[in-house]
């Protein structure tokens, strides 16, 4: 097959299976290995490593190294605040408890000579951001408990495979002074060169050096020169030092970080799918064949016993509570650092006199898909059932006015505490507190409101401020992580042909919401004439079609809160069909009421005002 070709058919095969995913509430990484399964080993349509030849090791490492990258950029200092401590456990005496027990069970369990075990053990203390931050993507994790997950994977993602690199070098080498040695090289590399870069490239940004086109650009040049150069001084030290640089550009409050940091998670979501899907099409199952009871044994020792006596003895005393350790202690997928590292030192284990090197690599490949599959497919189940996981219905208001508190009360009848109404002003949120509803007071756009929200939580957010450009701002904010389908703001007013260069330009603003005479100052008016919020369930007998129908043009459907929970604001230009179970609020003056007793309506359609 062309190299052109391949590099088609994986990243369609690739950005296929995150699709799938998402559209099947499925673990991402299970469909990535299954797709690499079925066009590799099993139908034998593409051979990456015979395509590729020696360019296919490199360009695998080139993409972790991205990956590593963009994994430190989302590493923030505030995260440690909640989790400080047991992360610091995490990242230590976890993974000398893992590497220590790992090795262990290699070695008497799988019968492994003892430099082949703490090769494999270093190797199994990767817990990498590749198949972490899909998981954790899709199973919704608390903010808190997501953190330990996160910052164990890029954290030992390096550690682990710079761990195996010094290892072999000290069995290899037989010099006792190569560990040390090694050891100071990895650290001025990773410390030295990546916190150098960050600095130098953050201090280029702020100074107008770099010109905002170039910084992505730049930055990702950067990130593969320090890869190399890193490695170079040390071999695998490169993954260090781009985790180190990631984390210190991502905490320096840098102008534009945000733009980049999307940039660098599209491209990110690319190579995630694409290394994946090579990796597991070149794997050759005739490797498996080398394996016996003891493989197994060892598999289900390592996925039963070690990982979860390591995190269970390493996490004693810190604030970590028992239902978060039991789920770190179970969540621990290897993935293509792994996977990576074990194909490059099984040869070199053999070459060197180790015989049993060529399992090196089956036994991780195995150890990969067994944490894969058996992860992926329990992770959301587990959190449920330990209370870890925050569900996405909550409504958040942005913007304190008598309108505002008047809808935050009718939607609180219905979705109880998950509404939320912010305002930076204390004296908007007054009415709001006395009615009882959840309000937040701070900017919204603030790092720091922001670092004490589960944003996981929200469902949909209604910006309806009285200024046009800031609901447009807080939308265009929110829509990376919620997506714009999820952003609503109040409609602006028709702007006239000689008034258009006052109004925000529409690819900025987020949906608009309700009908197009619901702006501000209308809201505000018909608030005043005694207009009022209202509810009518849909039902079988009684539809949206006649729900119109006894409602006059006057009335605005506000919103439809489905059967499940969750809340969908009115759009006109992305109207919503209620179904059946569903409650439909609308705003309408009060002779506007749908008509009650309907002979075809059900009695559950419960119509009544929504206010408290």
């Amino acid at each position: 097959m062309p190299v052109a070709d391949l590099i088609v058919l994986t990243i369609a095969l690739g950005v296929t299976a995150q699709w799938l995913a998402w559209r099947w509430r499925a673990p991402a990484i299970v469909l990535f290995a299954a797709a690499g399964m079925i066009v590799g080993p099993l139908l034998q349509w593409v051979h990456p490593s015979e395509v590729l030849g020696d360019t296919f090791r490199p360009a695998v490492s080139l993409c972790v190294a991205i990956i590593l990258f963009e994994g430190g950029l989302n590493l923030h200092w505030h995260e440690l605040s909640s989790a400080a401590s047991g992360v610091r456990r995490l990242v230590t005496i976890a993974a000398l408890l893992s590497f220590g027990f790992g090795s262990a069970a290699a070695h008497w369990i799988g019968g492994l000579s003892l430099p082949v075990a703490m090769v494999f053990g270093a190797i199994i203390v990767v817990t990498g951001p590749t198949v972490i931050m899909p998981l954790l993507r899709q199973a919704r994790l608390n903010r808190r408990t997501a953190s330990y997950l996160k910052w164990e994977g890029i954290i030992n993602d390096p550690i682990g495979a710079l761990a195996a690199v010094l290892i072999f070098q000290v069995f290899v080498l037989s010099d006792e002074g190569s560990l040390l040695q090694g050891l100071t090289r990895a650290l001025v590399a990773g410390i030295g060169l990546g916190g150098g870069a960050a600095w130098i490239l953050g201090r280029g940004f702020l100074s107008g050096a770099i010109p905002e086109y170039l910084k992505a650009p730049v930055t990702l040049a950067t990130v593969l020169v320090v890869f190399g150069l890193a490695n170079h001084m040390q071999h695998e030290a490169g993954l260090l030092a781009v985790t180190v640089m990631g984390l210190a550009m991502g905490n320096m409050d840098l102008p534009s970080m945000e733009e980049m940091r999307r940039f660098k998670e599209y491209i990110t979501l690319m190579l995630v799918s694409t290394v994946f899907v090579l990796l597991t099409a070149d794997l050759d199952t005739a490797i498996l064949a080398d394996l016996d009871w003891r493989a197994a044994a060892l598999i289900l020792a390592l996925m039963f016993v070690v990982r979860p006596a390591a995190i269970l003895l390493a996490t004693l005393g810190t604030d970590m509570r028992w239902q978060e350790r039991l789920l770190v202690s179970w969540i621990a997928p290897r993935g293509i650092v792994a996977a990576a590292v074990a194909g490059v030192f099984g040869p070199d284990l053999v070459n060197a006199g180790f015989e049993d090197g060529r399992l090196l690599a089956p036994l991780v490949f195995v150890l990969v898909f067994a944490t894969v599959i058996g992860h992926g497919f329990t992770i959301s189940a587990l959190a449920r059932r330990l209370d870890l996981t925050v569900s996405a219905n909550t409504v958040l208001i942005v913007g304190g006015s008598p309108w505002t508190t008047a809808l935050a009360q009718a939607l609180k009848h219905e979705l109880g505490s998950n509404i939320l109404l912010v305002d930076k002003s204390w004296h908007r949120l007054r009415d709001a507190r006395l009615a009882g509803v959840p309000v937040l007071y701070g900017e919204i756009l603030s790092e720091e409101l922001q670092q004490g929200m589960e944003l996981a939580s929200v469902t949909c957010i209604l910006a309806a401020t009285s200024n046009d450009a800031y609901n447009a701002l807080v939308c265009r904010h929110f829509a990376a992580e919620l997506g714009r389908d999820r952003v609503y703001q109040l409609p602006m007013y028709a702007a006239e042909e000689s008034h258009k260069r006052r109004h925000v330009a529409k690819p900025l603003t987020g949906v608009m919401a309700f009908s197009e005479n619901s702006q501000y100052e209308e809201l505000w008016r018909r608030h005043f004439q005694g207009w009022k919020f209202s509810k009518t369930r849909i039902t079988e007998t009684y539809d949206w079609e006649s729900f119109l129908a006894d409602v006059t043009g006057e009335a605005i459907p506000i919103g439809t809160i489905r059967d499940n929970g969750r809340m969908m604001f009115h759009a006109p230009l992305n109207p919503i069909r209620p179904q059946a179970g569903d409650v439909v609020i609308y705003y309408a003056p009060p002779q506007a009421k749908a008509a009650r007793n309907r002979p075809a309506r059900d009695d559950s359609s419960d119509e009544q005002p929504a206010t408290a």
